[in-house]
Formats: structure tokens, sequence, C-alpha cells
């Protein structure tokens, strides 16, 4: 049977402008292969604790002291639980609170000469770790556009100068989802 590949986008919400990426990933990923395609194309460390709802299931990494009620993710394959026009949420770091859409656009036979994932497109640089979720990613955004603002110099220092909020290479993300994934 031919491997079936998934073209998923994800979205983070409540960013403006918007960032998103466009992905394709085979179907029999696991949804903790899947946490780390999400991390690589968006350019997140994995340095929090991470989710998935899917059809009102959370699934993750088993809290060992009982706290969070998640299924391990590491049972479940993405083409067990999702199909063509699913809808899921990736949320990441419970503090900062970056919640990501997820929309499986397609499913297709896997080309033979391709190898997977791939990015196939995407909008604007991830925020930074730790920049205090949307709300502080919009200051960020803000202090860095406006060399007047009385945090810029602190927020440039603090972002490093090779931070661009409109950089996006496809290129680099699928060379990180295959060395990675």
């Amino acid at each position: 049977m031919p491997r079936q590949i998934f073209q998923l986008k994800m979205s983070m919400a409540g960013v403006r402008p918007p960032v998103w990426r466009r992905v394709l990933v085979p179907g029999g990923y696991t949804l903790d292969r899947l946490h780390r395609v999400v991390q690589h194309a968006m350019g997140w460390r994995d340095c929090h604790l991470h989710s998935f709802e899917i059809d009102g299931l959370q699934y993750g990494e088993p809290d060992p002291d009982g706290e969070l009620a998640l299924r391990d993710e590491l049972d479940v394959r993405l083409d067990a639980v999702v199909g063509k026009g699913s809808r899921f949420r990736y949320t990441y770091d419970f503090g900062d609170w970056w919640e990501h859409d997820v929309v499986v656009e397609d499913v297709c036979t896997a080309d033979p000469d391709e190898r997977y994932p791939l990015c196939l497109h995407g909008e604007r640089a991830c925020p930074p770790e730790d920049v205090g979720g949307p709300s502080g990613y919009a200051v960020l955004l803000a202090a860095l556009a406006d060399p007047t603002h009385p945090e810029h110099r602190m927020m440039r220092e603090w972002a490093g100068p090779g931070f661009d909020p409109d950089a996006f290479h496809a290129t680099r993300v699928t060379t990180l989802l295959r060395r990675f994934c």
C-alpha cells in the first residue's frame, strides 16, 4: 500500500501579521514526531511543554505526576486521528501559550522520488522563545519597528541582531525537518 502524505497548514493563533507554515508529512508519523515537525518548522527550540487537542482529546508527553491528563503522543499516529479537512490545535509553552491552528488541507500518495517531511511555504519568522506570548510579541514588534521606542534598544539586544520578523526560508526549514524529524 502506498504511503499517505498529509499536507498541513499550521498557523499561529493571535499573532499579527500572520505566522504560518505549510508542510508535507507522512501520515504514519506519531504525534510526538509531528511535535518535532512543528518545532522545527516554526523555529521553536522545544524548551517547554506542549499538547495536541484533537476532537476534544488531549495528547502529549504523559505527566509523571498525573496532573495533566494527556494521552501518550507516542502511541498515536496522525493518520489514525485526522483526515482531509480535519482541524486541530497544537499548544506550545503553557506559560506563553502559543496556540497553533492546524488544518489537514490534503491527503495524497507519497511521491517515491521525494523525501519527507517537506516545507512547501510559510510566512514570517517565528516569535522568539519566552517573549511573552502573542501580546509580548506585539510589544517586541512595535519596539523593533520604531527606533524612538523607549524599549527599542533593549528589545533589539534581547532578540538578537539576526532576528528579522519578516524572514522565512522554506528550504532552510526543510533541511531542519529532514535532519531532526
